[in-house]
Formats: structure tokens, C-alpha cells, sequence
């Protein structure tokens, strides 16, 4: 039996990817250091892919991002050289950005209603596409990558995939194998899309090509076709894709393909039960002539490697498997399979970390505990009374720039640095925060989020039952990092977690400053969570924790508290079959926390996700704000709340915070417009689209006062003297 593997993390054991791209962007590396730096990291993962695994794709790095890189290389965009390459990222002319299916990564989505007459042609040669010239490529499907992007008349996608399919039959003549990715096949196809994809490969067939079609997430509905295609390889998901492997269990494999069997998970960090998984492979093989053993789902979703983990309690770590380890991993089943090895035991958590007293308060949970007893239209005419706000409400998300100094002090307290001594650092630093937003005017103020590493990890590190990394990086977009935490138990809140900073900001101002909190459907979104027990009861584990939190802010008199719940559509199965079970926990859980008083004003924030088909679901969460992502969609996103009796107030991002390029109040005055062609304006919030913690405080300095020179605009086009201060 062979061995298989793909998705490696391009992070670099180091984080070399991060640094070499970032100096790049600083003006400290050229174009080509940047190509060197990568493709070092590139050939380190092959040498870890060949310690390990037979055959593996070679081409999988990427400036930035492979769906990008995919538009690219069919003709959409030709940028000359990596400037004209990051611009399309994080320039003037950035594409909108959302989630990678149910993951945390995301992606840059080509909109074709933006472009005026798609037309596609192979541009394999462009400087951008370097990775790509090898023996063994890797490549986005051309079914994903359309069923991804924006802006298609639903009349226009047939002729644009044959179109598209024409260019990859001219990509595929060129070599002698490539591995196409469709995850895109896992999602509710209808059938006018199932025979869409028989024929685009059909014609794919005779290319001359080995094409290694790989699928995963989930299940495929369309099994009967999906083998029927001409390709040499086929990959599913078989830790998630139960229903693939039945089918097959059922009715065979073809013999004139190999299976890529993916019985190794690519998405979560435990040890694999290599018994279990070499009885799945039995069966298997009863019914494959030939089988490739695999991982079920790219491995950049995982950290380099559990190695460098050195504080992790022992018992927790030998439970755990990072990238480097599931590579081992397949290689042992395969050792095990063949008789060359023994099976080894393997590592269950079983009663570690258990907590019987919050598995009682999960346990006495009463259906009122979940719905709060004052009506929002009650709710609002007692909060404006409180608040007295203008119209227009001007914020932001939460965060601030984390300066070099800043890190260096955190690094330092953590290394051991006296803790009043850091508190009075962090403390000066609100009192900078606070002087600057009244000085631009913003009417509710942040305290800026100084002491937070990242806005999951910060609340693992204070919550019992979960457990964090040193350096367990991981990508989301482009070059930005997060350390996902591992939820190994139950989760409890030893002590407040952030009233000191919070309390000390609204100490040192008369206007409203917002509490910060992360909301439990993010924090399990975010992490690695346990499986052997049920979500909902982790969910509604933090959201206790969370409810606490915020009873301590009401005492302290914080009247305005936000949890942040970006994850809440990305978290959402990709079938929507099983869509209720979901929304009906992660909407209890938000519930849940804010059931406090009804004078307390609860945000909510959410970036960078589709939320058209999940609006009804998002209008259950029974907040009073939610601040959502509109200045890469041009304020189109305002679009999902037509049609939707959407009586919560909405805040706008008005500015792009992925970008360092400056707004103009053009664009910002556009996207308001745009909005309140739906929204009333009394309704209406105005914001940056996320927060500020990326940016740079000059950046931050020219952009925030234009958004309240729009504010203000607004206020004196659409003046209420009834609500003006």
C-alpha cells in the first residue's frame, strides 16, 4: 500500500512565510527574496512529505492565496510582479474576502460583476505563479472556484465553467499530473450542477493528464457520478464524509482508479484511534482494487508540529497530533496494515478535565434561561434614555494598534515582568486611547483590547478547560496568524477575566465604553474542540462564563456590552440539512450569555461571511447591535436584510481594515447611501468593518477622522434635532 498527503501549512516551522512576505511589504525584502524565502519553506515541506509519505503534490505555495492564484493563472487578473499581485490583496483595488467553507481560513473572491467582459486564457507563465512549474501541481478546481466567487448570473454559469473548463484542459495538456481540488463538491448541488461537472470533466478526460481529483469537508451527495469521472485518482473525506464511505462500502469502486482514502483528520488535533482507522481500511480495500492512504482534509488547518510544544501538560500532549505528527500517522497505519508494526495503544482523554459542578449547571439549564424577558422595542426606548446617542452612532470594533513596544512589554510580563508594572503600562495606554477617541469625536469608545494577544486565545488563557500553544500557528488569510486553543474539558471562569481593564476605561471618561467579550460560537470555531462530547454543552459551558463576565460589568456600570461572534456563519455545516441542529445551539448560546438586564445595550460583531441565506437565523440572536464587514462588498452585503423584518440596530463597516490603503469619504458617504436605501436611519450605526489591532497608528490617526467627518456629514443631511445632542 502507498501513501498519500497534501495541504501542508506553508507557515513555515518559524513563521518564515509571515515574515518574509510582511518585510516585503515594509520595503526590507525585494520580489525576489520574497520568491527564495518561499520557495526554502516549499522545499522543507517536501523533504517532511518524502520523511514520510509516497507521493505527495510538489506545487501547493502560494504569495498569498490559491484562489487568487487561481483567477490568475485563467486570465482574470495579470499582474506584472508581486506589487501588482498585493494590491488585488490588500491594496486599492483588494477583492472582497470571506470564508473558506466551514474553516477558518479565508479566501479573495473574484467578482465578476465587476469585471466587464470575463474572458479567460491560460497565464501560466505569470511571475506570480512560480509554484506552479513543477512536475506535480496543484491547483483549484474550476467548479470551486466559480461555485465560489461572486457576481454570476445564475444564466451565465454554464458558459462561463465550459469556458473555464477549456483553459484547464489547455493547463492540463502541458503535464503529466496535477492534483485538482473540489471541495466544492461536498456542498447542496442541484442537479443542473451535477451534470454541469459530468460534462466539464468529461471534456477534461482526454487531456492527456493524470488528474488526482480531491474532495473533502463532507460528504459527496453525488457518489454514483463523482466516480463515474475520468480522472486516474479519486480523494474523499472520510472522517467527515461518512456517507462516501458507506457508499462505497455499498456499491464499490471503480477499478480503473486508485482511492485516495482519507481516514487521517486534517482539521482537528487529536491522536488518531490507528486501530479504528485500519479496520476502515480493511473494509476498504474489500471493495478498492488499489488504495492510496491519506489524510481526509488539507493539513494547513493544523500547526507545524506538537514538537515545539514544551509547557503543555505531558498527559494532554500525547493525546495531540499537529501537522509533521498526522504525516507519522498515516505512515504508521500503513506500517500497521501491513503487519511491520504493532498497533499502539491509543491515547483517549477519557475523564480528563471533567468538572462535575458545571456539567450540574449545564444540566439545570431551563428554556427561560435562553430567552430574555423584555421585548426589543422595550428594550430600546429604555437604553436611549440611558445612552442618549445621536443619530449616527459613531465606534469601533474593539482593538487598537498593538505597537512593537507593546508586544515587547506583553513579552516581557509573560517572561516575567512585574505585573503592576505592566498594569500601569496597559493602563497608560487606555488613558492615550481614551483622550485620542474623544478628541476625534467617536461617540461609544473601546478600551482597545491592549492586554489581548488574540481575541480567542486572550479568553483561553483565563478559562479552565482549555489549553493554549507557544506555537501552534496557523493561517487564516494571506499572512495573518492565530494560535488556535485546545478545548481538552469542561470550561468554567476562575475569575473575572477583564473588568479591570474595562472598568479602568470607563473611569476615565463620561461617554459609554463598550465591554469586549468573544462569543462562544467563535471561541469553539476558533479552537480545537473535544469531540467526545456534545458542542452544545461546550457552547453553553462558555456562554455561563461569558453570562458572569457580564454581570460584573453591570455592576460596575458598563452599559454597553459587545460579543463578537464573526464565526457564527462560518461554523454552519455546509449541508444545510443539517443546519437546524446548529443554529439551534449557537443561537441558544448567544441567548444565553446577554440573558442579563435589559438596560444593558448588547452588540454583536460579524465579518467576512455570506450571510444571506442566514439572516432569519442571525435575527434570532436577540442582540440590539450587530456590526457587519460592508466596505470590500461596496455595501451590498446590506442586501441579505431586504425582505427581513430586521428590527435591530446595524453598524456598518465602513472601512476596510484588511488594507492599509485610506478610505476616502466618497466611499465611505457610498456605502451609507447604499444602506439606507433599507436601513432607517435611526437604525443606523457607523464603524470601521473589524478591528484596528492590524493596523498601524498612523494609519489608524488619517483614516478614523474621516469616518467621522462622514459621521458628521450624515448627521447634518439626515438632522433630527429630536435626537442631537
Amino acid at each position: 500500500m502507498f501513501t498519500y498527503a497534501y495541504g501542508f501549512p506553508r507557515i513555515g516551522a518559524k513563521r518564515e512565510y509571515k515574515k518574509t512576505i510582511e518585510g516585503f511589504w515594509k520595503g526590507e525584502n525585494k520580489e525576489e527574496d520574497v520568491k527564495e524565502g518561499l520557495l526554502r519553506i516549499q522545499e522543507d515541506n517536501i523533504k517532511t512529505y518524502k520523511d514520510n509519505i509516497s507521493l505527495f503534490p510538489e506545487g501547493e505555495m502560494s504569495f498569498y492565496d490559491p484562489m487568487l492564484d487561481t483567477a490568475v493563472l485563467c486570465g482574470l487578473y495579470n499582474p506584472k510582479n508581486l506589487m501588482e499581485y498585493y494590491n488585488l490583496c490588500r491594496g486599492n483595488s483588494a477583492l472582497e474576502m470571506t470564508k473558506w467553507f466551514n474553516t477558518n481560513y479565508h479566501y479573495l473572491a473574484t467578482d465578476f460583476g465587476l469585471i466587464e467582459e470575463p474572458r479567460f486564457y491560460p497565464n501560466c507563465d505569470n511571475a506570480v505563479l512560480v509554484f506552479k512549474k513543477c512536475d506535480f501541481p496543484q491547483f483549484i478546481g474550476p467548479f470551486t472556484f466559480l461555485k465560489l466567487s461572486k457576481g454570476i448570473k445564475k444564466d451565465d454559469f454554464e458558459r462561463l465553467f465550459f469556458n473555464l473548463i477549456e483553459v484547464y484542459k489547455e493547463i492540463m495538456s502541458e503535464r503529466s499530473q496535477a492534483q485538482i481540488d473540489e471541495p466544492a463538491f461536498v456542498m447542496d448541488l442541484t442537479r443542473e450542477e451535477i451534470e454541469l461537472i459530468k460534462k466539464g470533466y468529461g471534456m477534461l478526460g482526454d487531456c492527456g493528464c493524470k488528474i488526482t481529483l480531491i474532495t473533502y469537508y463532507d460528504s459527496v451527495d453525488f457518489m454514483h457520478e463523482l466516480l463515474s469521472l475520468p480522472v486516474s485518482a479519486l480523494g474523499l473525506d472520510f472522517i467527515r464524509g461518512e456517507m462516501s464511505y458507506n457508499y462505497i462500502l455499498e456499491h464499490g469502486f471503480p477499478s480503473d482508479k486508485l482511492l485516495i482514502a482519507g481516514l487521517v483528520d486534517g482539521r482537528n488535533v487529536w491522536t488518531n484511534n490507528i486501530s479504528e482507522s485500519i479496520l476502515k481500511l480493511k473494509s476498504l480495500a474489500s471493495k478498492a482494487d488499489k488504495i492510496l492512504l491519506s489524510n481526509a482534509s488539507p493539513l494547513y488547518h493544523l500547526p507545524v508540529s506538537v514538537a515545539a510544544e514544551e509547557k503543555i501538560d505531558k498527559n494532554l500532549k500525547t493525546c495531540l497530533s499537529f501537522a509533521r505528527e498526522k504525516l507519522a500517522e498515516i505512515r504508521t497505519i500503513k506500517e500497521c496494515f501491513e503487519g511491520e508494526k504493532d498497533i499502539p495503544v491509543f491515547q483517549k482523554l477519557e475523564d480528563y478535565g471533567m468538572d462535575a459542578s458545571v456539567r450540574g449547571k449545564i444540566k439545570s439549564l431551563k428554556p427561560g434561561d435562553f430567552v430574555k424577558k423584555v421585548k426589543l422595542a422595550d428594550r430600546r426606548k429604555q437604553q436611549n434614555k440611558i445612552l442618549n446617542l445621536p443619530l449616527f452612532p459613531a465606534t469601533t470594533i474593539g482593538s487598537f494598534p498593538q505597537t512593537p513596544e507593546l508586544r515587547k512589554k506583553r513579552a516581557a510580563f509573560l517572561a516575567g515582568l512585574n505585573q503592576q508594572e505592566y498594569k500601569t503600562y496597559i493602563f497608560s495606554e487606555i488613558d492615550r486611547l481614551i483622550k485620542f477617541q474623544e478628541e476625534i469625536g467617536l461617540d461609544v469608545l473601546v478600551h482597545g483590547e491592549f492586554e489581548r494577544t488574540d481575541m480567542v486565545e486572550f479568553f483561553a488563557d483565563k478559562l479552565a478547560g482549555i489549553a493554549t500553544t507557544a506555537s501552534g500557528w496557523v493561517i487564516s488569510y494571506g499572512t495573518r496568524i492565530y494560535r488556535p486553543p485546545i478545548i481538552f474539558g469542561d470550561i468554567s471562569r476562575p475569575a473575572a477575566m477583564t473588568t479591570d481593564e474595562i472598568g479602568y476605561a470607563q473611569s476615565r471618561t463620561k461617554k459609554p465604553v463598550k465591554g469586549m467579550l468573544t462569543g462562544a460560537v467563535t471561541i469553539i470555531s476558533w479552537s480545537y474542540c473535544r469531540e467526545d462530547v456534545p458542542v452544545s454543552e461546550t457552547a453553553y459551558q462558555i456562554s455561563l462564563a461569558l453570562k458572569d463576565e457580564i454581570l460584573d460589568y453591570e455592576k460596575m456600570g458598563i452599559k454597553i456590552v459587545q460579543v463578537d461572534e464573526p464565526a457564527f456563519r462560518e461554523k454552519a455545516p455546509l449541508k444545510k440539512r443539517n443546519w437546524k441542529e446548529y443554529f439551534d445551539w449557537a443561537i441558544k448560546s448567544f441567548n444565553l450569555a446577554t440573558n442579563t438586564s435589559p438596560n444593558t445595550q448588547i452588540h454583536t460583531h460579524m465579518c467576512y461571511s455570506d450571510f444571506g441565506e442566514v439572516i432569519d437565523y442571525i435575527n434570532q440572536m436577540d442582540c440590539d447591535v450587530i456590526s457587519i464587514e460592508a466596505s470590500r462588498s461596496k455595501g451590498d452585503i446590506i442586501k441579505c436584510f431586504e425582505g427581513v423584518d430586521f428590527k435591530r440596530q446595524i453598524g456598518l463597516g465602513v472601512w476596510d481594515i484588511h488594507s492599509p490603503a485610506s478610505p476616502s469619504p466618497g466611499q465611505m458617504f457610498d456605502i451609507v447611501t447604499r444602506a439606507l436605501r433599507i436601513i432607517s436611519r435611526e437604525n443606523f450605526w457607523i464603524n470601521p468593518d473589524c478591528g484596528l489591532k492590524t493596523r498601524a497608528w498612523p494609519e489608524v490617526k488619517e483614516s478614523l477622522p474621516i469616518l467621522m467627518d462622514v459621521t458628521c456629514k450624515l448627521r447634518c443631511k439626515y438632522r433630527d434635532d429630536s435626537r442631537m445632542p
